[in-house]
């Protein structure tokens, strides 16, 4: 299913959220990771995400809003669930709490573990925009439920 016919769908439902908007997109920028992290969603294990503040500067998009919808697609573009936000905060990387950690799901659920994976991906994408990782990065962190599968 695609984003639209999911949303279709869930707004056939939801008739209070019409005049509303959703983002889609997919975690990550590999297929494995996406689809994991996607299933990880669909399956209520992984219910926050970070991205570094600086890449929403960057790229000049907003930051996520709490009540905003969110369509989580796997890396072919298929529709897995749709997510609203309920939290946004911001932390310095080397803050992040083992609560976040723990929310978002991925291996272990460990503050070490979350900590090991998002300095590589910080760092490759923080490389793509010819800058450096450094723990003292303003991360954003997003806490979202499932609304619809």
């Amino acid at each position: 299913m695609k984003a639209k016919e999911m949303w279709d769908n869930y707004i056939q439902i939801n008739s209070k959220d019409i005049n509303e908007t959703y983002e889609a997109w997919h975690f990550c920028n590999n297929e494995k990771s996406a689809n994991e992290l996607a299933d990880l969603v669909v399956n209520n294990e992984k219910t926050a995400t970070a991205s570094g503040l600086c890449l929403y500067e960057f790229e000049n998009e907003e930051l996520p809003k709490v009540g905003g919808l969110n369509i989580i697609l796997d890396w072919e573009g298929n529709a897995k669930c749709i997510t609203k936000t309920s939290k946004v905060y911001t932390a310095k990387f080397n803050e992040v709490t083992d609560q976040h950690a723990f929310k978002e799901g991925e291996g272990n659920k460990t503050l070490s573990y979350w900590r090991e994976v998002h300095r590589k991906v910080f760092t490759e994408e923080l490389k793509n925009h010819g800058k450096t990782f450094n723990e003292n990065m303003v991360i954003v962190c997003e806490e979202f439920e499932v609304v619809w599968r």
